[in-house]
């Protein structure tokens, strides 16, 4: 889509906006107010000075009663070509799944990252990028992650392997951030995750990321990442295999329980290593 007929797009979502909250007799400010954000910003929204986050398209849904226009023209609006052409569908299948597996063994799934983290991620993998592109890469991410917070959320399980835990991906701070906003999704029962200890020793599919997503109403797909590339699977009996895969990494993992203790450990830990640098 060029351009310029994004931006009379966006003038037309900001344009309804402001015909919304005019009906609702509400004023920016006071929009802004319920859905957390000031009443500047919903201004510059009206004006398509400025591009509203998912989230905050969602609360003006609820707050205005539109039956989720707003989040429905912004996903139009901001499409998956923010996405590698490889991870886009996988993308769009996060937002239809009722269950969604995971399997990371080196680093924190991009549903479960911080924005510290993401970035500490990102830089380490394209060093020279501007930073204009980062923005956008995280604010992808974080709206990916919005998935988890909805009504009508997917059932989330993932395992890591201990070392998500040890390597310091931006350092002690960022790192503490991390894992406490995990425990918090864990004890909130967003989340239910399990840790595969270094002790587990060999394990399926060793090294490689692995996504399995249930669907009410279509079958289920699985989808494995390398460097640069991905692989979305929907063949039945492919799939079965990797759901068999994850299923035996899932029996050596350590217990629910036991996986929290450790993961608020290594948070405290970290903790206690920003607190003295």
């Amino acid at each position: 889509m060029a351009n310029a007929s994004r931006q009379v797009l966006w003038e037309y979502w900001g344009a309804e906006l402001r015909r919304h909250r005019e009906n609702a007799a509400l004023t920016q400010e006071m929009l802004g107010e319920k859905v957390f954000v000031s009443g500047g910003y919903i201004g510059q929204f009206e004006q398509a000075i400025r591009r509203p986050q998912l989230d905050v398209a969602i609360r003006i849904d609820q707050v205005l009663q539109t039956d989720g226009f707003f989040e429905r023209t912004w996903r139009k609006l901001i499409d998956d070509q923010r996405y590698a052409d490889y991870f886009a569908k996988v993308v769009e299948l996060e937002r239809l799944a009722t269950h969604i597996c995971e399997f990371a063994p080196m680093s924190v799934p991009g549903l479960l990252q911080t924005e510290p983290y993401m970035r500490a991620a990102m830089r380490a993998a394209s060093p020279f990028a501007p930073d204009e592109e980062f923005d956008e890469g995280v604010q992808s991410r974080l709206d990916r992650a919005v998935v988890l917070n909805r009504g009508e959320r997917p059932k989330y399980w993932a395992v890591l392997h201990e070392a998500v835990l040890q390597v310091p991906v931006g350092g002690p701070a960022v790192m503490a951030e991390q894992l406490e906003h995990i425990v918090r999704l864990i004890r909130e029962h967003k989340i239910l995750i399990q840790i595969l200890p270094f002790a587990a020793g060999a394990y399926p599919s060793m090294g490689k990321m692995l996504k399995l997503m249930d669907f009410d109403d279509a079958p289920p797909t699985a989808y494995t990442e390398a460097v640069y590339a991905g692989s979305l699977l929907d063949d039945p009996a492919i799939v079965k295999r990797v759901q068999q895969d994850y299923d035996l990494i899932r029996a050596a993992a350590s217990s629910p329980e036991a996986s929290l203790a450790l993961i608020e450990s290594a948070a405290e830990e970290y903790r206690q290593c920003a607190s003295t640098t």
